[in-house]
C-alpha cells in the first residue's frame, strides 16, 4: 500500500522539549461490547474475517461467513455470553483491564511517568488503533508489544503483530518497536500454573489433571504453525514441577469450529470417554488463556462440566486462569523489565532539554532564511 505524503499521521504541534516515554501495549483477543446478537455479529464479522484466523479463499469465505455463519451463530453465541457476563462487563475484558491496571501501578511506582501501559483487543474494543493513538499522544517513542498469549500461534500472536505494524505504518514518526512472541518458556509462568493447581488440590483434593488448550486446524500445524508443540511443552514442564506421572495427566484441545479436522484429541470427546471408563474425577486447567473468557467459563466450566457429570463422571474441578493474580502481575512485570532493557528513559536519561534547544535553533534559522 502506497501513501502520499499527506496520508501519514503526524504531530505538527509537537513540542521538542517534551520528555519521551516507553509504552507497553498489552493485547488480548477481544470480546463483544454487549451480550446481544447484534454486538456478537459485529464482533464475529471482524474476528472471523481475519485471514490469520480463517485461511480460506476470500470470496468463497465471504459468502459462507455472511450467508450462513453471521445469520445463525450470533444468537447462539449471545446466549452463551449472557451466561458468563458480569455487571462490570465481559469477563475477558474485566480481567484484562484489572491485569493492565495492576501492571501499570507496579511500573509507575518504579519508573514514574516515564512508562505508559495500554490495553487493546485484537478484535472489538478497546481497539489496537485507539490504544496506539493514546500512546502516541503520550509521546511514546519506544514501544513494547506484549500479546497475552503464552504460546505463539499464527492465528493469535501473528495477527496482533500484523495489526500493530499496519497501524504504525500510517505514522510519520514510528517508535522503536519490540515484540514478545511468547512466554511459555518463562519459569515464573510455569511456576504460577503449577502453584495454582497445587493450591486448588490442597482445597478440593487431587484428581486427574487435564490440560485444555484452544485448538487450531490441523492444516495450520502441518503448514508450520508451532503452537501445538508449545502447548505440549507447557504441559510437560508443569507436570514435571508438580511431580506427576504419565498416567496422572492428559492434554486435549477445545473450541474447534467448522467441519475440517482440528488438532486432537478433542477435550469434549476425552471427557466423554473419561466419564464412562475413567478417570472419573478430573481437574481441568486452560493454560493457553491469560484470562478467563467465554471458552473457559461457558465452554469448559459449564458445558463440559455438565456433560461429564451427566455421562457418569464423579467430580469435575476447574482451575481459573491466572487472570490479574499477583503471580501473573509478577510475570508480566518480569517480561516488561527484560524486554525493555537498554532503552533510555527507564534509567532516568532525559534529552528533552537538548531537543528543545535544537528546536529553537531550527526555528531561528528558518526565520533568518
Amino acid at each position: 500500500l502506497q501513501h502520499s505524503m499527506t496520508d501519514y499521521k503526524g504531530t505538527p504541534d509537537y513540542a521538542h522539549g517534551t520528555p519521551s516515554r516507553i509504552g507497553v501495549l498489552l493485547v488480548n483477543l477481544g470480546t463483544p461490547d454487549e451480550p446481544t446478537p447484534a454486538a456478537v455479529r459485529r464482533y464475529l464479522a471482524e474476528f472471523l474475517w481475519d485471514p490469520r484466523v480463517i485461511e480460506a479463499p476470500r470470496a468463497l469465505w465471504w459468502l459462507v461467513l455472511h450467508g450462513i455463519i453471521l445469520t445463525t451463530r450470533p444468537r447462539r453465541s449471545a446466549h452463551a455470553y449472557q451466561k458468563v457476563w458480569t455487571p462490570a462487563g465481559s469477563p475477558l475484558l474485566v480481567e484484562s483491564r484489572s491485569l493492565a491496571d495492576a501492571l501499570r501501578r507496579r511500573l509507575e511506582a518504579r519508573h514514574g511517568d516515564r512508562i505508559r501501559v495500554e490495553l487493546a483487543m485484537t478484535y472489538g474494543n478497546p481497539s489496537i488503533t485507539a490504544a496506539l493513538e493514546r500512546l502516541r499522544r503520550d509521546n511514546v517513542q519506544r514501544l513494547l508489544v506484549l500479546p497475552m498469549y503464552p504460546q505463539y500461534s499464527s492465528t493469535t500472536t501473528a495477527s496482533i503483530f500484523e495489526r500493530v505494524t499496519a497501524e504504525l505504518g500510517r505514522w510519520r514518526w514510528i517508535p522503536e518497536l519490540r515484540m514478545v512472541s511468547q512466554y511459555w518458556e518463562e519459569d515464573s509462568y510455569i511456576a504460577a500454573l503449577a502453584d495454582s493447581v497445587a493450591a486448588h488440590w490442597q482445597k478440593h483434593g487431587r484428581k486427574h489433571l487435564l490440560f485444555s488448550f484452544h485448538s487450531i486446524p490441523k492444516r495450520y500445524f502441518t503448514a508450520g504453525d508451532p503452537y501445538h508443540c508449545f502447548c505440549h511443552a507447557t504441559a510437560q514442564r508443569v507436570t514435571t514441577r508438580l511431580g506427576l506421572g504419565a498416567g496422572d495427566w492428559s492434554l486435549g484441545f477445545q473450541s474447534r469450529f467448522g467441519r475440517e479436522e482440528w488438532m486432537k484429541p478433542y477435550v469434549d470427546m476425552l471427557l466423554n470417554d473419561y466419564a464412562k471408563a475413567g478417570p472419573k474425577r478430573v481437574t481441568v486447567i486452560c493454560p493457553g488463556f491469560a484470562t478467563d473468557c467465554l471458552e473457559t467459563l461457558e465452554e469448559i466450566d459449564m458445558q463440559n462440566r455438565e456433560t461429564f457429570l451427566s455421562q457418569g463422571g464423579e467430580a469435575f474441578d476447574y482451575v481459573p486462569c491466572l487472570n490479574s493474580s499477583d503471580a501473573q502481575v509478577d510475570l508480566y512485570d518480569r517480561l516488561v523489565t527484560r524486554h525493555t532493557q537498554g532503552w533510555p528513559g527507564l534509567a532516568g536519561e532525559d534529552h528533552s532539554a537538548q531537543l528543545a534547544e535544537a528546536r529553537q535553533r531550527a526555528l531561528a534559522l528558518g526565520a533568518r532564511t
